[in-house]
């Protein structure tokens, strides 16, 4: 099982990437070697799939792998073209490759076009099953969403018609086989093992399910490869959220190797998603360093500590942006997260700007009292500041917005907003506290001092204020925008369990009215069943309100 980091598009470097894999198997003695879904290219590579080009690399990437594998089988991910055939001009699909030639291809039958996956854009689905002999092994081929069928999956499944696992038993599979590119969420590592676990004991056969690992924009693929023998049993895992190679023996049943790498629990896992999320994207997209606006508060330490453990504190710059509305308290801690995790750490006083910006809109602004547009003034101050920084020494601003407030619109579009990566933008602020608690303890001393937990939140735009002057209060809010956005359900439905009528509806319309800013957020990296980004499709100018009906 070979549990690759791929990057998308990078057709010479995965090659290189598979090829050292599948040398290393073999020098452990494997007979065949297992890599994930479109491993060539990297998965999702979404409009990539458009240039004629790319196809034509990836198919020369294919040949030269061919070229490259002896005896031991190589089974590998990349796009094939479907020339002479009616439908979509390109497949999914899979090469086993054996001593100079492709053994067999298979092409994926069930193409998800839910959440975060578009299949149907670009493939056209692939049709029978694909058993190939190996010895007195017979191999059923599948790929990723092809196990997720409507009677193994449970209450979450999706709906196809056919079953791909049940058409490779009947054609002789003596063990089943899974490529997968199959993203992180808080929950799945037990929903996969579900999912297989019913395969395996339903059609009395092995499973071997090697995932994609690695940050890919909004996506985290945790890899946790795993088999599973006849009776349901895990008898191999691999690492979560870094690379990794395992022998797995299949002989008679399922006998393994000792592999079996620990699961760990939801926070931890969570942690490790965003920490391998902003080393991941970073480095793909070229940036060494990152630079981030610290407040004294939990979200922005939070993000502190992630990217220090992603790329290291010396790569790490916190700004503190005092106004003249910021507490002596904030600073201090701004300054002690960054000193506890030996961060470079420096003050940018925004007090002379906002001054500035102040006066020179006076005269528009006369006969109006102040009001949240003076306050957002000094967000979209510290914005352009980090922005400089940016320009300026090539560093990615990391956003430090959590998921609360993204969802109701209590963000400043072009001021705390601004960056290229919103790192914990899926993280609940409820979530923020325990995962920060959580992330204390992997240091040798507590990063975030404890007055960060226990001090009320605040922006601090003007004299005295806290979030819960404007928000309901976080405990609450989460719980309604789990519900809302999370499950869909209506405001009625909400209120019916247990919550009052008035903050549900308010609560409501401010997710409905705030999708305008959330499309203009950057990207923020995905560890819920559902994220505010690509996988979450809602128009921007309409005039459905749930709470408003006819």
């Amino acid at each position: 099982m070979a549990q690759l980091n791929p990057t998308i598009g990078d057709i010479a470097g995965n090659t290189r990437l598979i090829l050292d894999a599948y040398r290393r198997a073999v020098a452990l003695g494997a007979d065949v070697v297992v890599t994930p879904e479109l491993s060539l290219i990297g998965y999702p590579p979404k409009d990539l799939l458009l240039k004629p080009r790319f196809i034509a690399d990836n198919l020369a990437a294919l040949a030269q792998l061919v070229g490259e594998v002896g005896r031991t089988a190589l089974l590998v991910g990349f796009v094939d073209r479907t020339e002479g055939l009616r439908g979509l001009p390109l497949r999914n699909a899979a090469a086993l490759i054996s001593e100079g030639r492709v053994l067999a291809t298979k092409y994926k039958a069930l193409l998800p076009t839910y959440d975060v996956f578009d299949e149907m854009r670009y493939f056209e689905p692939g049709h029978g099953p694909q058993v190939v002999m190996l010895g007195r092994c017979g191999l059923g081929l599948s790929i990723c969403e092809d196990i997720w069928i409507e009677d193994a999956a449970g209450p979450t499944a999706r709906f196809y018609h056919g079953n791909p696992i049940a058409e490779l038993v009947e054609a002789g599979a003596d063990v089943l086989v899974n490529m997968s590119a199959s993203p992180f969420v808080v929950g799945k590592y037990a929903q996969r093992e579900a999912l297989v676990r019913v395969q395996a004991v339903k059609y009395r056969r092995p499973v071997v399910y090697v995932n994609q690992v690695g940050g890919n924009d909004e996506l985290i693929f945790d890899g946790g490869s795993f088999a599973m023998d006849a009776a349901g049993q895990v008898v191999g895992r691999l690492k979560a959220f870094e690379e990794d190679l395992g022998i797995v023996d299949l002989p008679d049943g399922c006998a393994a190797a000792a592999m079996l790498a620990p699961v760990a629990p939801d926070l931890s896992t969570v942690r490790q998603a965003l920490v391998l999320g902003i080393r991941d994207y970073m480095c793909k997209c070229g940036f060494k360093d990152a630079v981030l606006g610290m407040s004294g508060g939990i979200d922005s330490s939070l993000v502190a500590c992630l990217a220090a453990q992603a790329i290291g504190a010396e790569h790490v710059l916190g700004v503190a942006m005092p106004s003249r509305y910021s507490s002596t308290h904030s600073l201090e801690d701004a300054r002690a997260v960054a000193a506890n995790l030996g961060m470079r750490f420096m003050t940018i006083p925004i007090d002379g700007p906002h001054r500035a910006f102040e006066a020179a809109m006076a005269e528009a602004f006369v006969g109006r009292a102040p009001d949240i547009a003076e306050e957002n003034v000094q967000a979209r101050v510290r914005g352009t500041i980090l922005m400089a920084l940016s320009n300026k020494f090539g560093s990615i601003v990391l956003s430090t917005g959590n998921k609360s407030e993204i969802a109701v619109g209590y963000c400043t579009l072009y001021g705390d907003m601004a960056g290229g990566l919103a790192s914990i933008s899926d993280v609940p602020k409820t979530m923020v506290y325990e995962l920060s608690r959580h992330v204390n303890t992997t240091f040798a001393k507590p990063a975030i001092p404890e007055r960060v937990f226990t001090k009320p939140p605040s922006a601090e735009l003007r004299p005295d204020q806290t979030d819960q002057d404007s928000l309901p209060p976080y405990d609450v809010l989460d719980a309604i925008l789990d519900l809302y956005v999370r499950e869909e359900k209506s405001p009625d439905e909400i209120v019916a369990a247990g919550f009052d009528s008035a903050v549900v509806a308010r609560v409501a319309r401010l997710v409905d009215r705030n999708e305008y800013k959330r499309q203009q957020a950057a990207p923020g990296l995905k560890v819920t069943s559902r994220a505010f980004g690509f996988g979450r499709r809602m128009p921007i100018a309409q005039r459905y309100e749930s709470t408003n009906r006819p």
